[in-house]
Order: structure tokens, then sequence, then C-alpha cells
């Protein structure tokens, strides 16, 4: 059976240190609204978005500069009828070498298209790995949802869109 966990692939030129530090820098390139450790091994964080999405994550590996393994200790989507969609998955950040690039690769275990959440999860993932993250680590500017006022930029989503019928 194929492979149906969420997964995004960048291919960037930073060093798999500098590629591990921006993924561990989840206020950096996800939301300003974690609480909690997001670096070290058996750190918990939470994340909430407004009263729509909220999640507690632990992180269950931690490998500097190979990968960083978060299990998803509990969540909460307001839009789903399985309100507990997430809970025992896992997201998984791999990173490699290729051709004299660093690869980074983010797995979400467990997220398939079975899932009620599965089409907006996708499309917030790939908006925050592709963008967010990828600026991140290679402009040290990323673009996560905003403390105060939590806003998700649409435009991103829709640059992505376009950028999938080239």
């Amino acid at each position: 059976m194929e492979n149906q966990n969420f997964t995004a692939t960048l291919m960037v030129d930073q060093t798999p240190q500098e590629v591990f530090d921006a993924f561990n820098n989840v206020r950096g390139w996800w939301s300003e609204n974690i609480e909690g450790g997001t670096e070290k091994l058996n750190g918990e964080f939470s994340y909430h978005y407004e009263d729509i999405h909220y999640c507690k994550i632990k992180l269950i590996e931690v490998v500097p500069g190979q990968r960083v393994v978060w299990l998803v200790l509990d969540n909460y989507f307001k839009f789903t009828n399985d309100k507990n969609e997430w809970i025992g998955t896992k997201i998984v950040f791999d990173i490699s070498e290729k051709d004299g690039q660093t690869v980074a690769t983010f797995t979400h275990e467990g997220l398939v298209p079975q899932y009620e959440c599965f089409e907006i999860c996708r499309e917030a993932w790939t908006n925050y790995i592709k963008y967010s993250l990828r600026n991140l680590i290679t402009t040290g500017q990323g673009q996560p949802s905003g403390k105060d006022h939590d806003d998700f930029d649409v435009s991103m989503v829709e640059k992505w869109r376009l950028d999938q019928e080239i």
C-alpha cells in the first residue's frame, strides 16, 4: 500500500545543522503561539490557533543535524466531528545531504486522507514548510502565524497552488 502520510521535502544550500536549528525554532516558522520547550529531548510544548486548533507535543527523538520527532499527546479541532484527530501521530523531520545540498523531509505520520482535517492540514503544513520554514532557513525570516492576530497568510497558499500548475 502506498504511503499516505503527509510529506513535504525541501532542498536548500544551508548546512544540515542550520536546517536543524531552523526547524527547532518553531516560533520562527509555525506560530508565535507556542508555549514550552521546542528543542530538547522530552521537551513539551503546546500550540493554539484561536479557539480552532490546540495541540500538545512532546519531542521524543532529537539527533542534532539529522532528525527530530514530535509525538502529538493531545489535540483538538473545532471543525471536525472527531475532536481527537492527530492524537498519537508523529511529526518527523529528517535531514540528509544530496548533490551538495541539504534535504529536509517533513512527514506527519498518521495525517492521512481519511482524516476529516486532511485537506486543511495539508494546505497549512504545505504553507508552513514550503514557504515559512524554507524562508527561515534561507533568509533567517519565516512567516509564522502571529501571537496577537493569528492571521493565516492565504496568499502563500495561492502562490503554492500557482507553482503547482507550472
